[in-house]
């Protein structure tokens, strides 16, 4: 109880910061432009010093993992990137509902109990080959941008990376949120899944996304003359398009996160 009063307390913070910070930050509800040009990066001292320090956390410990990742067989990698989709539909669905898209809501519930039942815990993705519409995340971040709130400013969080003031509000609630966020009875009785399930889960599926975009990184950090802005710029071109529901831009999203590109394209 005092958990979710806590986050209740934090998210109502966020978002009133959201819609005060009026003309300083794009912050209030129902802007008519681009979101990805015109967040501010009002900490910007603060979140490039941020960024340096996940540069030297990717370097030292998060690539390499990365890398050993990539040396595991195809199908464990296959295996491992379909239980963690499904797992993230625990997280889709209350946002289908909430953006009041009812009918997605009803396919990724099925989705989520055909693969997890006869796909082994989601590690074979039977309702893919059963023809179901392709899937698409969405989070508390995207609901709070469909229902009108503007970003905020940008923010770089340690380790998690790219943010704003509303994605953060957002993981905040898709970590800490409790039952209604990402847990799910099985089997009909009382077993849920655990908080350091999901949070595993989000973290296999961070190592996924950076095993997948080593090169990427690599070839955007070389040619980019200031590396920050270029990740900023591509961070809210992607909440942008995802809250629009639009895969065109300069990245292209396979599977979607709100922290995570699965696949950066240069152009």
């Amino acid at each position: 109880m005092l958990k979710k009063l806590t986050i209740l307390l934090f998210s109502l913070f966020l978002i009133a910061f959201n819609a005060n910070a009026g003309s300083d930050g794009d912050l209030v509800l129902g802007k008519n432009k681009s979101e990805a040009q015109n967040t501010k990066d009002c900490f910007e001292k603060l979140n490039r010093a941020t960024f340096a320090f996940n540069q030297g956390l990717d370097k030292a410990v998060i690539k390499p993992i990365a890398k050993g990742y990539r040396k595991l067989p195809d199908k464990v990698q296959k295996g491992t990137s379909n239980a963690v989709k499904n797992l993230s539909n625990l997280v889709t669905i209350p946002n289908n509902v909430l953006q009041g898209d009812i009918k997605t809501a009803i396919i990724n519930t099925a989705r989520l109990a055909v693969n997890t039942t006869v796909g082994l815990l989601g590690t074979i993705d039977v309702a893919n080959k059963m023809g179901f519409p392709k899937y698409e995340k969405e989070d508390y971040g995207q609901t709070l941008g469909k229902w009108g709130f503007g970003p905020g400013c940008y923010l770089v969080l340690p380790v998690l990376g790219p943010s704003t003031i509303r994605d953060t509000t957002g993981s905040f609630a898709n970590i800490m949120g409790g039952d209604p966020w990402y847990n799910a009875s099985v089997h009909g009785n009382n077993e849920f899944l655990s908080e350091g399930l999901y949070i595993t889960s989000k973290a296999i599926s961070g190592i996924e996304f950076r095993a997948n975009n080593i090169e990427s990184f690599e070839n955007l950090e070389e040619n980019s003359i200031d590396f920050y802005a270029s990740v900023r710029s591509l961070y809210l071109q992607d909440r942008e398009n995802k809250i629009k529901n639009n895969q065109r831009g300069n990245i292209d999203v396979i599977y979607e996160d709100d922290e995570d590109w699965e696949e950066i394209e240069n152009k």
